[in-house]
């Protein structure tokens, strides 16, 4: 589901900015491969350095996972939902850089040795994941260089959305970026029904709300997606990819293409 019209939003200015996490956490079984993108990958060497320190955890939505220049402490591997990284500019105003859903991870760059996170991690839309304390995952990638390289490749798939992004906000307009970013939540989760606000999307597309609540209606009024109070559902993926500008699929290859080479 995707709350399109409500009143709440990531408010980042003058907020507390860690609330509590987790609502449930528990242990993952040694042998149990958490249903994960980037942990269905690995060779079965580098889940087996990983895998006893796992613990499963419940993303709550709008919570903020870590503040720009913070000690990242944990890595976050999404089974469902996203968690966005913004950047926050002086007067409050925030754009979402990157996303991160079930096929990626959050934190890989403190293992790699930045501990401090970068921008901020918010999560959009709530769901499950595992964790993994960095220290354990570093530790493991001291090891392993095959791990090394797909971590890596993890950074690189997060500067290929943030290159892409700040190119897209710049130079397309309002509903062809409202496409894209629909588009790769849809990858991100796995569902076409998806959980979000009005200004919380402003806020990720670094547009105001009427300007969301505009281009949403439009789309709508062409059988593209549905939505009510409560969620937005998207009904015709094919037509929201001809309205979505090239940022879309030139993101989606690069990170197939990493996805896909060979790690040694």
């Amino acid at each position: 589901m995707f709350v399109l019209f409500g009143n709440s939003g990531f408010d980042l200015k003058g907020t507390t900015l860690h609330p509590p996490l987790a609502r449930y956490e528990s242990k993952i079984g040694p042998a149990v491969r958490p249903p994960n993108g980037l942990v269905a990958l690995l060779l079965q060497a580098d889940f087996d350095l990983v895998s006893p320190y796992l613990r499963n955890l419940e993303l709550v939505r709008e919570q903020v996972i870590v503040a720009a220049g913070d000690e990242i402490t944990q890595a976050y591997l999404p089974h469902s939902g996203i968690i966005s990284l913004v950047v926050r500019l002086a007067h409050g105003e925030t754009t979402e850089v990157a996303m991160v859903g079930n096929q990626s991870i959050f934190g890989a760059s403190a293992a790699l040795g930045n501990a401090s996170a970068l921008t901020t991690a918010i999560v959009t839309i709530g769901g499950m994941c595992s964790v993994l304390p960095i220290r354990r995952l570093r530790e493991a990638m001291d090891q392993s260089a095959t791990l090394r390289t797909t971590l890596i490749r993890q950074e690189q798939s997060i500067l290929v959305q943030a290159q892409q992004t700040a190119a897209c906000n710049a130079s397309h307009p309002t509903v062809a970026r409202l496409a894209r970013w629909l588009l790769r939540a849809r990858d991100a989760t796995g569902s076409d029904e998806l959980l979000f606000t009005q200004e919380s999307l402003g806020q990720m597309l670094g547009v105001h709300r009427n300007a969301v609540s505009f281009v949403a209606c439009a789309l709508k009024e062409k059988g593209v997606i549905q939505f009510s109070r409560a969620q937005i559902r998207i009904i015709d993926a094919i037509e929201l990819k001809s309205t979505a500008c090239e940022c879309y699929e030139a993101v989606r290859f690069e990170l197939e293409r990493l996805k896909r080479g060979p790690v040694h």
